[in-house]
């Protein structure tokens, strides 16, 4: 008797770990995929703010005019910084670009003086510059803008295609992982289908039969997702250590909301995966018991 009670504490252990280890586990892939959505929304980010135009200057432009021009430019909401270049910082730039000075060949210096824009994130993309061009363009000292509209369009293109990648991924991981977390509690409570019919024909409550399971899995849930979180900590760890600097490009509010949201997940798919898998046998016939 000692010995079966002994084998039966050492099963219900053994299971009871490698569903943790199992919930753990989808619960990490789903981590990875958050932190990896987090990344190619701060890298979309920084790539949109580091598409920048140039803003090209009279001849006869005063240093007074320039520098009230690019002090209201800086005031504008949907422009993060500029950079004023003269004529003979941009000869100096094409210089290092080309190996000989413009002048040299030429006698004089024929750039012109600009003024280089970054834009915020959200307004980097062609519509939002056709606004933000007719209204530079009516400042007087501006000759003309200067950008890429491929590229923008370009770039804009494959970070919307980026996101919707992962989006795509992330809701076709999040059905497998309900899935799977309910198979792995679904196994667990079918060695308790006698035990809730029992429960049944003495009277007990749907309620009160349900409760210790959902207790039982949500603890569960709630050590996978903290076991989960240490493995992604593992994984920044490293990263981090190959990759210096990668981690400024997650703050510590984006670490708390995936953590966060991995423990949330835990604890609410284990609870719905439990009261589906209750809810089974609560409804079974007694026949049928024997035949599932």
């Amino acid at each position: 008797m000692a010995e079966n009670k002994q084998t039966n504490s050492i099963s219900f252990f053994n299971s009871r770990l490698t569903s943790i280890i199992s919930i753990a586990l989808v619960l990490f892939l789903l981590g990875l995929i958050f932190f990896i959505g987090l990344l190619g929304q701060k890298l979309s980010v920084y790539v949109r703010e580091n598409i920048s135009f140039s803003v090209v200057l009279k001849e006869n432009s005063k240093d007074a005019d320039i520098k009230k021009m690019q002090k209201q430019l800086d005031s504008r909401p949907y422009i993060k910084s500029t950079e004023y270049i003269s004529k003979e910082q941009a000869a100096k730039e094409l210089e290092e670009e080309l190996g000989e000075n413009p002048e040299t060949f030429l006698g004089f210096n024929p750039l012109q003086a600009s003024i280089e824009v970054k834009l915020n994130s959200e307004y980097a993309n062609p519509d939002s510059l056709l606004i933000i061009e007719k209204q530079i363009k009516s400042y007087t000292d501006v000759s003309e803008l200067l950008y890429r509209k491929d590229k923008m369009q370009l770039e804009n293109y494959n970070l919307k295609r980026t996101g919707i990648i992962l989006l795509t991924l992330a809701a076709v991981l999040m059905i497998i992982s309900f899935v799977l977390i309910s198979n792995t509690i679904r196994l667990l409570i079918y060695s308790k289908r006698f035990l809730i019919h029992t429960m049944q024909l003495v009277g007990a409550t749907s309620g009160f039969i349900r409760r210790p399971f959902i207790r039982y899995n949500v603890a569960s849930g709630i050590v996978a997702a903290v076991l989960a979180v240490g493995m992604l900590t593992g994984v920044l760890y490293y990263v981090q250590r190959d990759f210096p600097g990668f981690i400024d490009l997650l703050d510590v509010r984006s670490l708390l909301i995936v953590f966060g949201a991995v423990l949330a997940l835990g604890i609410c798919l284990s609870f719905v995966a439990t009261c589906f898998a209750v809810n089974k046998y609560l409804r079974m016939d007694a026949d049928k018991l024997y035949h599932v």
